[in-house]
């Protein structure tokens, strides 16, 4: 199954799986090689006009914390239906008001060699206080590049999606 095809069958399978109510809109669907990531926007908090933001925010972790808590056992029971469907691992989110908060994700290894320069610029990350160690700053290297050409990978990730529908047009090809 093609990536665009699979993104859009997890779509409609936790479209019909997911109890009404849970979420204002429908949910936001993640997918890479071992991940399906569920994020969904939950209703916010019934707030007066004079509230402070340090009251905003606390009630906005409320409102988050009730949901994870309501929501756990079905949650865990969907996500043990999709792992065996889909053979990935579910991780769940939400959004509120701004607020996004991922209550389970993996954290998988990443095998890499890097020269030299490349591991100085880690070594400088550490040795700054950036980071804890050699992980953790090739992780913050990565989400800069990701937070700073968005756009850029957004359309890489089109353009595979089009090789994608174009091999499957294809003629089939032997393994």
């Amino acid at each position: 199954m093609e990536s665009g095809e699979a993104e859009v069958m997890l779509r409609g399978w936790f479209s019909g799986r997911l109890p009404e109510g849970w979420f204002q809109e429908a949910p936001e669907i993640t997918l890479d090689r071992e991940e399906i990531a569920v994020v969904g926007v939950i209703r916010p908090p019934a707030l007066g006009e004079d509230v402070t933001e340090t009251e905003r925010a606390a009630a906005l972790e409320g409102a988050v914390q009730r949901f994870r808590e309501e929501t756990r056992e079905r949650r865990i029971e969907i996500a043990r239906e999709a792992e065996h469907r889909f053979r990935r691992k579910v991780s769940w989110g939400v959004r509120v008001d701004g607020l996004r908060v991922m209550f389970t994700t993996l954290s998988v290894p990443v095998m890499t060699r890097l020269r030299q320069p490349e591991r100085r610029v880690l070594d400088t990350l550490v040795a700054a206080g950036v980071a804890r160690s050699r992980s953790d700053a090739l992780a913050w290297c990565v989400r800069l590049v990701g937070r700073n050409t968005d756009s850029w990978l957004a359309e890489l990730r089109e353009a595979l999606q089009q090789v994608d529908r174009v091999r499957a047009a294809g003629p089939d090809v032997a393994p």
